[in-house]
């Protein structure tokens, strides 16, 4: 077992440096590595055959797994059985031709129009300070379509392209970077926590966005601070920061109808991933047309 640890450890570190994966996404690769030690048990991995992996697999389906966490489950260990074989650790990759169980594939939730507008209406707040901080990150999540870290990543230099050039420069998953637009509503209300910024921030902090502390805000915070808003504005529904990104996307494809802009503001490696965006505008189109044709709906 201390063999097949140091083994996993070997990998995430090669991972983490060579391919620049985030600790995020490594952390979720550790947890399910540890499920394929803890499955295997005494059977060294170069022993696991297919049968056995799809057993693994069966029987954490049976504990309610369900089939997207499955799925990244085995591409990690698939990946890491690929990694082994290279080095000539394993005979053969015993994850080649197994499938997770299918899961219903769930749309991306996004606001409507008039939903978003309501959220980034300003609240009646105790600290004005933490309220212009986040109107400046709600309106820069939805106009720029920024995931969560990319958000919290940024640097207080980024204002300067923002105010000026009316884009931003950020670092999306595996360190790659894009350059996205920023909207009028958005650059008016960065340059207002600008203004006030250095009221809240620590002397030598320079990231953008910070805590009560003045130190850079947490994901945990934002979105907490996020979901309160909505409570607040009487919204139905929990709202998160992926909620923002997947509005933008929905509401620009709506618009433009340029799929391929879309994705590249989103910073997808595939098309794919950002295709899910037209079965939300169909979506849209359907309630339309349900709405208005005279013959979309079946007389009692």
């Amino acid at each position: 077992m201390s063999q097949a640890a140091d083994a996993v450890a070997a990998w995430l570190a090669e991972l983490a440096e060579q391919r620049r994966l985030s600790p995020h996404t490594i952390s979720n690769y550790r947890r399910d590595l540890d499920k394929l030690l803890s499955a295997a048990g005494a059977t060294p991995l170069a022993e696991l055959h297919g049968q056995q992996i799809r057993r693994f697999i069966g029987q954490m389906h049976a504990q309610g797994l369900g089939g997207r966490s499955l799925a990244r489950t085995l591409s990690a260990w698939r990946g890491f059985f690929a990694w082994l074989g290279r080095r000539g650790a394993v005979p053969a990759n015993p994850c080649e031709g197994v499938r997770s169980p299918k899961s219903p594939k769930l749309l991306p939730k996004a606001l409507s129009v008039d939903e978003v507008n309501r959220l980034l209406e300003p609240v009646a707040d105790d600290d004005s300070l933490l309220a212009a901080r986040d109107t400046a990150m709600f309106e820069l999540f939805y106009s720029s379509g920024l995931r969560l870290a990319e958000l919290a990543a940024l640097d207080r230099d980024a204002l300067d392209s923002i105010l000026h050039e009316g884009e931003v420069r950020v670092l999306g998953k595996r360190s790659k970077a894009r350059i996205v637009p920023v909207g009028r509503m958005a650059q008016r209300a960065l340059a207002a926590w600008a203004e006030v910024r250095d009221q809240l921030a620590g002397a030598d902090e320079v990231a953008l966005f910070v805590g009560q502390r003045g130190r850079r805000i947490s994901h945990r915070v934002i979105e907490d601070r996020l979901a309160k808003r909505a409570v607040q504005l009487g919204l139905p529904r929990h709202v998160h920061p992926h909620m923002l990104r997947h509005s933008f996307a929905s509401h620009v494809l709506q618009s433009s109808g340029d799929l391929r802009a879309v994705q590249e503001m989103l910073g997808h490696a595939s098309i794919a991933s950002t295709q899910v965006y037209t079965h939300l505008d169909f979506q849209h189109l359907a309630r339309t047309y349900d709405a208005a044709h005279p013959r979309a709906k079946r007389k009692p």
